[in-house]
């Protein structure tokens, strides 16, 4: 299996499972950016001084301490923000193993950030989608992230809308239908 496939596939969990608001995308977005450079930042003196095999135990070690801080400190910011992320924040670690694997962290600062800014625009653009389809608002609950009281977000419409698109084979549907979509556009239209 193609090492891109493998690295892409781990994150289709997250994608479909925790952007079923735009809350919950966005929580996870800065969640995910925070660990993937803590980590960054923690193994990249470690992965000179450590032998190969010895990598992988420091790796695991470190990506499971960041990514359970990461979870503590959502739960201390906004237990009803955490809650919806729900498992979805513990696969960062996993991700954080895979990147690493696939020498992500030993590519130019600029394609990394690249690739997490993509990510994280899909991610975003997924949950504002899915929850636009499924209850008509856009921000619903987005005060949890500031740790706020509640704000309904803009409402656009009165008796909600479809409920599909908030369980994850509306998130299956609308991805498909996304890149459909992506694949229409970008064709080539043939020269007679």
């Amino acid at each position: 299996m193609n090492k891109v496939s493998v690295q892409n596939s781990l994150m289709l969990a997250p994608l479909i499972g925790a952007t079923g608001s735009l809350m919950s995308a966005l929580g996870l977005c800065v969640t995910f950016v925070v660990v993937i450079a803590a980590y960054d930042v923690g193994m990249g003196p470690l992965r000179a001084r450590l032998v190969p095999s010895a990598r992988l135990g420091a790796g695991v070690l470190l990506a499971a301490t960041l990514t359970s801080c990461a979870e503590l400190a959502g739960q201390s910011w906004s237990l009803q923000w955490q809650q919806h992320l729900g498992i979805y924040a513990g696969l960062i670690a996993l991700q954080c193993m895979v990147l690493e694997n696939n020498g992500f962290f030993q590519n130019p600062w600029r394609d990394r950030v690249h690739l997490c800014a993509l990510f994280s625009a899909l991610m975003v653009s997924l949950g504002l989608l899915r929850e636009f389809i499924a209850s008509g608002t856009l921000g619903a609950h987005l005060s949890w992230l500031a740790g706020a009281t509640d704000w309904p977000g803009l409402v656009l419409t009165a008796d909600g809308g479809l409920r599909l698109a908030t369980l994850a084979p509306g998130g299956f549907i609308l991805l498909g239908l996304l890149i459909a979509a992506k694949q229409a556009w970008h064709r080539p239209t043939p020269s007679n």
